[in-house]
């Protein structure tokens, strides 16, 4: 397959509603993962190995709201991630904070599942606690160029939410193990380490009500690795297991809040504004969640 260095993507600015969100580690003593984040099933349907290989659209089995966009379908990227818009070939892993695409991302990175102890992407319905589910599995994966050691293993599952209210949805990033960062051709060595690193995160809506999230730690060499100082195997939100990652989804809007947060006043005047209930939520699970807001020009 051709390769195009992609590197140096510059991707469109926002203008309104960008969000990030920081995570850090509270404690200072080391945690550990107790059991496995990564859930079992959702492999009924197989991306054949590949290297920046997508599905077509593939049903999800209820519809999801995302940003205003309601949908009950997606693609599914080799790269790490699932999008709505359009299949995402891209290798070299762009800003979420600064891109167009309707994605959700639990590690953008060059995966390459060609190599002989690689596993393929598996993908499918299921169920989370009683709840229809789809779940995107890359478990086992490598990186460009066919590598196979080490291998990571992560998972993206959507739960339906439609017992709360039409095209909600939950959203959950799992993570068993990562030990490579990036592919070879966006700069990484034969390990699999350096370069452009890997990002974890999402990005929906359109124009002014562009929203987009990044896990502390993307882009920066080495952060989200096992050993990481931002390691994803060694947080949670609102789930009971590290390495789980549980977003909610309600009116089209993602919040870390397991339930739909009430905004406080904003100064404005203020680029930066807590969410209380947000980072107490998170100080009992040993991370921090911060929005920050741009505000139109």
């Amino acid at each position: 397959m051709n390769r195009k260095n992609v590197s140096g993507f510059k991707a469109t600015s926002l203008s309104l509603g960008m969000v990030s969100i920081a995570l850090g580690t509270v404690i200072a003593t080391p945690q550990f993962a107790e059991a496995a984040a990564v859930r079992s099933g959702f492999d009924s349907n197989v991306l054949a190995a590949n290297d920046d290989g997508s599905t077509g659209l593939v049903p999800i089995g209820f519809e999801v709201n995302l940003g205003g966009l309601e949908t009950d379908e997606l693609y599914v990227n080799n790269n790490g991630n699932v999008t709505f818009d359009d299949s995402l070939s891209t290798f070299t892993p762009f800003s979420l904070l600064e891109t167009n695409q309707q994605i959700i991302a639990p590690f953008f990175a060059d995966v390459d599942t060609r190599g002989a102890g690689s596993s393929p992407v598996t993908y499918g319905m299921g169920t989370v606690d009683g709840r229809d589910a789809f779940g995107v599995n890359w478990v086992d994966v490598g990186y460009f160029n066919s590598n196979d050691n080490p291998l990571n293993s992560f998972q993206l599952v959507l739960i339906d939410r439609s017992d709360v209210e039409t095209g909600g949805f939950d959203i959950e990033f799992n993570y068993d193990q990562i030990l490579w960062e990036s592919g070879q051709a966006s700069g990484s060595d034969e390990n699999g380490l350096g370069g452009n690193s890997a990002r974890a995160g999402f990005a929906y809506g359109v124009g002014d009500d562009r929203v987009s999230l990044e896990l502390d730690g993307s882009a920066v060499n080495g952060a989200l690795l096992d050993n990481g100082v931002n390691a994803l195997i060694n947080d949670r939100i609102n789930r009971d297991v590290d390495g789980g990652y549980l977003f909610t989804a309600r009116g089209g809007e993602i919040t870390i809040d397991p339930v739909d947060p009430v905004d406080p006043p904003v100064d404005p005047d203020t680029e930066t504004t807590p969410e209380p209930a947000s980072i107490l939520g998170l100080l009992a699970m040993g991370t921090i969640g911060v929005l920050k807001r741009k505000k139109s020009s």
